[in-house]
């Protein structure tokens, strides 16, 4: 059996507004996973110090990694990150369509640019597709990233077994959650008890937004959202953890 992660990490900002990239690396430490994907990782950042977050919190665990950022700016980048201390080879990262500004009541807001990370990690002696991705916040853009994660360049050309994962900002209610529930299996529908696991609030958490969704021959053993003390602080968003093996 093996352990898998997904967390956001809020650029290790925590609920009470202090910076702690150390509290975020112990929040991870405390579940062992054997595989974590961040989301919304700073690198080199001016606003978070200059440091190189998934660097400095796989250096705390122990672990390799893989970057790929969604925005930069010169030296300063941001975007999602893969760790893991298995045998890992990048497959593909890249940007996600991003649709920049949307009008809000009379007002224009700039988006978030979005992208995904694939690697392939070994486990258990069988090569396991991980893709980790973070979703922007408009349906039409929603759909637009979920459309082309399920088209010919990701999992269109993923062989099985497939772990899809991430901060998806959207509830089962969602259209692009149903979209990708057409290719793969939501964990939590698999795992005993189909338990709820909230991420978001981090405090109070009752909405679903950080999914895993599985292929068919990965075995779901169990999928929580650790509630500590210190997972409450350290980011706005809780870890979601999996424990999986193959069928």
């Amino acid at each position: 059996m093996a352990r898998i992660m997904t967390y956001n990490v809020h650029s290790c900002r925590g609920t009470d507004g202090r910076l702690d990239v150390g509290r975020v690396a112990a929040v991870i430490a405390q579940s062992k996973p054997d595989i974590v994907a961040l989301q919304e990782v700073d690198v080199r950042r001016t606003r978070t110090g200059g440091v190189d977050q998934a660097h400095a919190i796989a250096e705390r665990l122990g672990m390799h990694f893989h970057f790929n950022a969604a925005l930069q700016v010169a030296e300063e980048q941001y975007g999602d990150a893969l760790l893991t201390a298995l045998p890992m080879r990048m497959v593909k990262s890249g940007a996600l369509p991003n649709l920049r500004k949307v009008q809000v009541r009379g007002r224009k807001i700039e988006l978030e640019d979005r992208g995904a990370l694939w690697a392939e990690i070994e486990v258990e002696g069988r090569p396991l597709q991980v893709i980790n991705t973070h979703l922007g916040l408009v349906p039409l853009e929603q759909k637009a990233q979920s459309e082309t994660l399920l088209g010919p360049h990701w999992l269109g050309a993923s062989p099985d077994p497939v772990i899809l994962l991430g901060d998806f900002n959207a509830t089962p209610r969602y259209a692009c959650y149903k979209r990708f529930a057409t290719r793969l299996s939501d964990a939590r529908r698999l795992a005993p008890g189909k338990p709820g696991a909230p991420t978001f609030p981090s405090r109070l958490p009752i909405m679903r937004l950080d999914h895993v969704f599985v292929s068919d021959d990965v075995t779901v053993d169990g999928i929580h959202a650790p509630d500590t003390a210190l997972a409450k602080v350290a980011s706005d968003h809780l870890p979601l953890v999996m424990d999986f093996g193959f069928a």
